[in-house]
C-alpha cells in the first residue's frame, strides 16, 4: 500500500510541474517592450513649430523594478543631448541627469498604465513642463510619444515622437 501510495504522489507531483512549469517559466520570462535601443524616427515624428533634433537614440534598460532610461543625440543648434533617469513607477519624482533635456526639466515622475504603456510628467522648480504618453506597439518594434508642453510664447503644443527600435 505504501509502494503504490508513494507512486501516486510521484505521478501526481509529475502532473503539477508539468502543467504548472511552463507557465511559471513564461511568468519569469515576462519581456518589458520598453527595453532595447531606439532610434528617434525624424521623418515621422511631429515637432509642432519646435527645431527637430539632428538625431536621438534613446536606451531602456531594466533596473530593479523599473527602468534606467538613457537619451544620446544631437540638437538641431548642434549641441550634444546626453541625459538619463531611473524611475521604479511608483508615482515618486526622480532626477533627470544631464544635458540637451526637453523643457529644461529637472524631475520626472513615471507611471506604468500597463505592460505597453506609460505616462509621465516632466517639471523644473516643481513647476510642470509637460505630460508625456508613451505606448509600444503591439508588435513591440514603434514607440509613439505624444508630448503635450507649452512653447516659448506660452501656446500650448502637441508633439508626437516616433521611435523604431534596433
Amino acid at each position: 500500500m505504501e509502494i503504490r501510495m508513494r507512486r501516486i504522489f510521484s505521478i501526481v507531483a509529475c502532473a503539477v510541474v508539468a502543467l504548472a512549469g511552463p507557465g511559471l517559466v513564461l511568468a519569469q520570462g515576462t519581456v518589458n517592450p520598453r527595453v532595447g535601443t531606439w532610434n528617434l524616427n525624424l521623418a515621422k515624428s511631429n515637432f509642432a513649430g519646435m527645431p527637430a533634433p539632428r538625431s536621438e537614440t534613446r536606451t531602456v534598460e531594466a533596473q530593479g523594478n523599473g527602468e534606467k532610461v538613457t537619451f544620446d543625440g544631437v540638437a538641431a543648434d548642434g549641441s550634444r543631448i546626453a541625459l538619463t533617469f531611473t524611475t521604479n513607477f511608483d508615482g515618486k519624482p526622480v532626477p533627470i541627469v544631464g544635458t540637451g533635456v526637453a523643457g529644461d526639466a529637472d524631475m520626472a515622475t513615471v507611471r506604468r498604465v500597463d505592460s505597453r504603456t506609460q505616462t509621465s510628467t516632466t517639471t523644473k522648480a516643481g513647476k510642470v513642463v509637460a505630460t508625456i504618453r508613451l505606448v509600444v506597439s503591439q508588435d513591440g518594434k514603434i514607440i509613439t510619444l505624444t508630448r503635450k508642453a507649452t512653447d516659448a510664447n506660452g501656446q500650448p503644443i502637441t508633439q508626437v515622437l516616433v521611435w523604431d527600435k534596433q
